[in-house]
């Protein structure tokens, strides 16, 4: 494999050589205790390392192997391909699949979590039962097989012997009743399985079962002309078969996959996720490595099914939030029982209500999301009650549908609130939040040019008793105060922009605008909304909603600059870094991140916080992570650099 990056920023060959070494180890090892003995990961965490080889050496020979087994039985070839399924961890990678298999419709099987079994038929009577190895030679265990349920030792259909002379395959599962009675020690079923199947002596094979899924003759007509007929056929023979969904469209598939992922709590065995392919049967498909013409589609740890209790309205200055309470689910680790609906278009859109079933998203990130609606025609849902009036003011509010809010400049929550939003934004730490409070309550703070128009005799009663005030005493928080408001007098045109609490405009946003072009107050107020939409990271509704916020504050913010009580400083257009973007992510060492990006801005560079295809550099002390941010930086060629890469552009700096 080439590497062809740089050093000054991304991994270099060597580093990436012996990472692919070290995942291609681990990845040999752990799937060796899969099929040989009790599993060591978890499925999501193997699926993190087969991703990211996956993503730095796509052709590594992994990719075309399966397994293997145990030396303890004799070799026997497989009459059936047992390639490894290509999968989407989410609706999204599907949709990415099914743009390329587009069927008239999807045959949707469960997928399911035990091991792989190849029973051979000769002339209708069992002759081998077969493991999957290593997708070509497994180990030949017949005389366990034989005692496992579901495993038919002559095939008949209405009490006549079948001729048939081939293979059929199924999974070996165990169920939860037998796990809990006989194997509760075992972390769990497919472990419990494995262990069993393989046993020497054959104790305990009793205690498994099989469920098939697929067959192919070896002599003679298929007896079958299509997967479903298949599966018709495997039932009819008296084996135990798979579940079979037929859908129409991708988006019906989506929709099973949730309904199941709520119902597979309940099932007698497990599974972890769906099998998706075509009607037809496709030899020349399945004799690959790894088919293409269907895939795994899976189930993840960081999504669930729950039904909406409560959907409550959260207030934030002048916008009212819908989120949506629902019964708790475990997700990637963590409790979770709310999450934001953003606004009421979303709710329309997903047509949620109290009573919905919905299924929870959480991947790789902090703040879950409800993803979508589990069709369930036999419940009653109750449309939300949407507010209509300020709960502050009382002034009707405006349902624009990207956003709920009170169009009153003069609401007092909505003046509040802007005057936290420039306290933080501009960082003037020693204005407290009970401070602001008190003086807003006593009408001497009402908005941001009041802030620097506080003196000592204004603040010295919010500091002092009675007592205090009557003999002059001085108040040293009223005078850290005020070096901390004075100190704060000269800022940047984003900090500027982002302390008006514009919706949706904050400092990172206000500076693509910067880095667009519109580095002057005057440039931004004269940008009309489809200026802003062009802008990378902007579309239609923000670009509307940041020349409306210019607009309303455009009296406010030109008194602040004309008067002198606040000072924009001058973007750097030459700077060292002027043009380059940075993300930030893990703990630095040497420098605060706060630090580390005010180091980029004031050399003329900007900061995001994701991973877009814009960015320059990411800056981590782990650049051989397989964290989210890492492999999308990968994706996308950009260079990952470390503390001490990054602290060294600084250095070269003449």
């Amino acid at each position: 494999m080439t590497d062809n990056r740089t050093a000054d920023g991304m991994r270099s060959e060597k580093e990436t050589n012996g990472r692919i070494a070290e995942l291609t180890t681990l990845i040999e090892k752990y799937q060796n205790s899969y099929y040989n003995g009790e599993g060591e990961i978890s499925d999501a965490a193997f699926d993190k390392l087969w991703d990211e080889l996956k993503l730095l050496d796509p052709d590594n020979v992994l990719f075309r192997r399966i397994g293997s087994d145990s030396g303890n039985f004799s070799k026997i070839r497989h009459i059936m391909p047992m390639g490894s399924q290509e999968k989407a961890a989410d609706p999204e990678q599907f949709l990415d699949w099914v743009k390329k298999h587009t069927y008239a419709e999807y045959l949707v099987e469960y997928k399911l979590d035990g091991a792989s079994l190849e029973l051979q038929y000769r002339h209708g009577r069992l002759y081998r039962a077969v493991t999957r190895g290593d997708g070509i030679i497994g180990d030949d265990i017949t005389a366990n097989a034989k005692k496992m349920q579901g495993v038919r030792l002559q095939l008949t259909q209405t009490g006549r012997p079948v001729d048939f002379t081939g293979g059929v395959r199924g999974e070996v599962i165990m169920t939860h009743k037998i796990h809990d009675s006989f194997f509760s020690d075992k972390a769990n079923c497919r472990n419990a399985a494995n262990g069993l199947m393989k046993r020497k002596d054959g104790t305990g094979s009793e205690n498994l079962t099989l469920i098939t899924y697929d067959a192919l003759a070896a002599a003679g007509p298929q007896p079958f002309s299509d997967e479903e007929e298949k599966i018709h056929w495997l039932a009819a023979c008296g084996f135990i078969t798979v579940p079979l969904k037929i859908c129409r469209t991708a988006e019906d598939v989506i929709a099973y996959r949730a309904q199941v992922m709520e119902l597979r709590t309940d099932l007698d065995y497990d599974i972890d996720g769906l099998v998706v392919k075509e009607r037809a049967i496709n030899m020349e498909d399945a004799r690959r490595a790894r088919p293409d013409r269907q895939i795994a589609f899976k189930f993840s740890l960081e999504e669930a099914v729950s039904v909406i209790r409560s959907i409550e309205w959260s207030e934030s200055g002048a916008t009212y939030t819908p989120v949506a309470v629902f019964d708790p689910v475990e997700l990637a680790g963590t409790t979770v029982k709310r999450a934001s609906l953003a606004n009421p278009d979303t709710i329309r859109s997903l047509g949620v209500g109290i009573g919905s079933r919905v299924v929870v998203v959480k991947r790789g990130e902090i703040i879950p999301k409800i993803e979508s609606v589990v069709p369930d025609g036999g419940s009653a849902v109750i449309p939300p009650a949407c507010p209509s009036v300020c709960t502050s003011c009382g002034t009707s509010l405006v349902d624009e549908g990207t956003r709920l809010y009170c169009p009153n400049r003069d609401c007092p929550k909505r003046i509040l609130h802007q005057l936290f939003k420039w306290i933080s934004v501009t960082d003037i730490r020693d204005l407290g939040d009970t401070l602001v409070r008190n003086l807003f309550k006593s009408g001497k703070l009402r908005s941001i040019a009041d802030i620097y128009r506080l003196d000592l005799e204004t603040l010295r009663p919010f500091f002092l008793n009675e007592q205090s005030l009557a003999s002059e005493k001085e108040s040293l928080g009223a005078q850290k105060v005020l070096r901390s408001i004075q100190a704060h007098r000269k800022i940047s045109l984003p900090v500027f922009i982002a302390g008006f609490d514009i919706e949706g405009i904050g400092e990172t946003t206000a500076e693509k605008l910067v880095a667009a072009g519109y580095d002057t107050l005057e440039k931004m107020l004269a940008a009309h909304e489809e200026e802003f939409a062009a802008v990378y990271g902007f579309a239609e509704i923000m670009a509307r909603t940041a020349v409306k916020g210019l607009h309303e504050n455009a009296a406010e913010m030109k008194a602040l600059l004309e008067s002198g009580i606040i000072e924009l400083e001058e973007h750097p257009s030459d700077g060292a870094l002027t043009g380059k973007l940075f993300c930030f992510t893990g703990e630095l060492v040497s420098v605060k991140r706060t630090a580390a990006e005010k180091m980029v801005k004031d050399a003329g560079g900007g900061v995001k916080s994701t991973v877009t295809k814009d960015l320059s550099y990411l800056v981590t002390n782990d650049t051989a992570s397989g964290s989210s941010k890492n492999r999308k930086a990968a994706e996308l060629g950009i260079p990952v650099i470390s503390e001490e890469q990054f602290l060294q552009l600084f250095r070269q700096t003449p």
